[in-house]
């Protein structure tokens, strides 16, 4: 609770330089008058609900919308006062919480502009930014940044891998006016470049120049055979013979079991395939390049970056197994604020989630040992009593015999 104190109190500092467009901490139940769920027919959708989770460091600090139903598509927004970045810094920030030990799941948000539409937001919705993780089986463990584009939507062309343990992890994209962005991770940064080099905004500046061909007499070989290399005449051996030293079985017979051979086996004067030596090839100009040109369809564009306005952030994501906690969706223009909140928030919460996920596994080993302890003083209780009942009943036996 000192903590979330304590970045209220930057907040207010903060406010006279920065812009907080979004601060949803999810710290009680009024979270669900300013989102909204989508009703979009077709789709099975499930429900989120307030909770700490299984582990925290503290409990009010902590809570945060959790999926809670396996195998169900989430789609819930919330839309908040319009804004552009023109000329500004964007920074999407929050906090992901995969406890279930999540298999097969989305973990990322949408941003939107003010067209959607948010009881029919769906996959298909046109968004503005989708930023965060996705995990599905061992091949899919990436963070997803995709921007639209006059249209279309653009994946990074990096492979970014995220968290896939069970604690909250903190997720920060940066972009810049300079059309520039970074990736961070925890308040590390795991990526960062230029948007025109790492999305396919635009065409290539460059193309081949398609008037230009390899001349036919451009020769590209390095090297090339020794004319005056001539194969040996003892090279040509079979690959196998027959074995020298087998003979014919004695039971053999021609008539019924046809007419005997040898096994055969590799030949040990087999050279294999003859080839000449390799000389330097005096006619060799090199890798012919293609000559480039400047691509007519290529216009610079000094505002990827831009945004012309941003509405509205939704979860539309479909989860096999739930369980994800998602909380701290901050959107602001001052990379500062979000790594401040990342020391005095979020560090904490993942030091005291560690602490008490240990403190419960060690109490469930001390659990399962006692378990095993009982199990076998009880099966070495029903040793001895089939041990009595035994000689009991060979006393008997002997009883009898005297008799």
């Amino acid at each position: 609770m000192r903590a979330s104190c304590a970045f209220v109190v930057l907040l207010a500092i903060a406010v006279a330089t920065a812009e907080v467009y979004l601060d949803e901490k999810f710290n009680d139940d009024s979270w669900e008058k300013n989102w909204v769920y989508s009703e979009h027919p077709g789709k099975e959708f499930g429900k989120f609900v307030l909770s700490y989770g299984k582990f925290w460091n503290d409990q009010e600090n902590d809570k945060g919308i959790q999926t809670s139903q396996d195998a169900r598509f989430y789609a819930l927004s919330k839309k908040f006062t319009p804004f552009s970045n023109k000329d500004k810094i964007l920074v999407i920030q929050f906090t992901v919480k995969h406890e279930q030990n999540i298999d097969c799941g989305g973990g990322y948000v949408k941003v939107f502009d003010c067209s959607l539409d948010q009881k029919d937001m769906h996959g298909e919705s046109p968004y503005q930014i989708m930023f965060g993780p996705d995990i599905c089986g061992p091949g899919t463990k990436k963070v997803h940044v995709i921007f639209s584009y006059k249209g279309k939507n653009l994946l990074i062309n990096k492979d970014i891998r995220c968290k896939d343990d069970i604690y909250t992890h903190l997720y920060t994209l940066i972009v810049k006016p300079d059309n520039t962005y970074q990736v961070l991770i925890d308040n590390e940064e795991v990526e960062s470049g230029e948007l025109e080099a790492d999305w396919s905004f635009l065409p290539p500046k460059k193309i081949k120049d398609p008037s230009q061909t390899k001349p036919t007499d451009w020769d590209d070989k390095p090297s090339i055979d020794d004319p005056n290399d001539k194969k040996p005449e003892d090279w040509d051996k079979p690959e196998h013979i027959p074995d020298p030293e087998a003979t014919k079985p004695e039971d053999w017979d021609d008539e019924m079991d046809g007419e005997w051979e040898a096994p055969m086996i590799d030949n040990p004067d087999y050279k294999g395939e003859w080839k000449p030596k390799q000389i330097d090839n005096p006619n060799y100009k090199g890798p012919w390049i293609h000559p480039e040109i400047d691509n007519p369809e290529y216009t610079s564009d000094s505002e990827l970056y831009k945004r012309d306005e941003i509405c509205a952030i939704g979860f539309d994501l479909w989860q096999v197994k739930s369980g994800t906690i998602f909380d701290n969706v901050l959107i602001t223009d001052d990379p500062e604020v979000a790594r401040k909140f990342g020391e005095d928030v979020w560090k904490p919460t993942l030091e005291g989630e560690k602490k008490m996920k240990e403190s419960q596994d060690e109490e469930e080993r001390k659990r399962r040992d006692l378990e095993a302890k009982e199990n076998e003083d009880n099966k070495d209780d029903e040793d001895d009593e089939d041990a009595d009942e035994e000689e009991h009943t060979h006393s008997d036996n002997d009883a009898h015999d005297e008799l």
